[in-house]
């Protein structure tokens, strides 16, 4: 089977980054900026909150290793889907929760899995999670490609990613690359 793509936002693209690469099944993860108006953003611009952006991650995956179902059930424990343009102390509408199809397919398993998400009561709000269509996906700068791995000792990657990427590798355990 060919590779596949997903565009997830959900806060900080460093924290989605640092957890979708560790995945078995993943080729390549991605930060980037989509969902907005303005060709080509700079994260400055994206931080300005005028250009529509989220910070996201596009995931190239081996749907033979990893379904784009994996990859939503893991999206929806990584991050809060139920608050609106907030991830923690992350505040603006670049942080806000967004998952963007590549397909009719992905659109209609993503609207799926919320409402699954939902009906379990996983959350003690309604998820809040936008669902469109991707448009333009555009690389964020060199220096926020593999973020967390490059700068594990920084304070932003010690108090909130490596808490999440515990979290994580706890509860998916046998889907990461070096389990096993």
């Amino acid at each position: 089977m060919a590779m596949e793509k997903a565009t997830l936002g959900g806060g900080c693209f460093w924290c989605l980054e640092a957890v979708y690469e560790e995945l078995k099944g993943v080729d390549s993860v991605v930060s980037g900026y989509a969902g907005g108006h303005v060709p080509n953003p700079t994260y400055e611009q994206v931080c300005g909150k005028g250009t529509g952006h989220a910070e996201v991650v596009q995931v190239t995956y081996d749907p033979a290793v990893i379904s784009y179902g994996d990859l939503l059930d893991i999206f929806f424990t990584i991050h809060n889907p139920t608050t609106l343009n907030r991830q923690g102390n992350d505040v603006g509408p670049q942080y806000r929760s967004i998952i963007l199809a590549h397909s009719d397919e992905q659109k209609a398993a993503a609207e799926a899995k919320i409402a699954e998400v939902n009906d379990a009561g996983l959350w003690d709000n309604p998820i809040v999670t936008e669902v469109v269509p991707l448009e333009m996906f555009y690389p964020a700068e060199d220096y926020h490609q593999g973020y967390f791995r490059q700068n594990p000792y920084r304070g932003y990657c010690m108090m909130v990613i490596a808490p999440k990427v515990a979290k994580f590798r706890k509860h998916y355990f046998e889907k990461l690359k070096k389990a096993g």
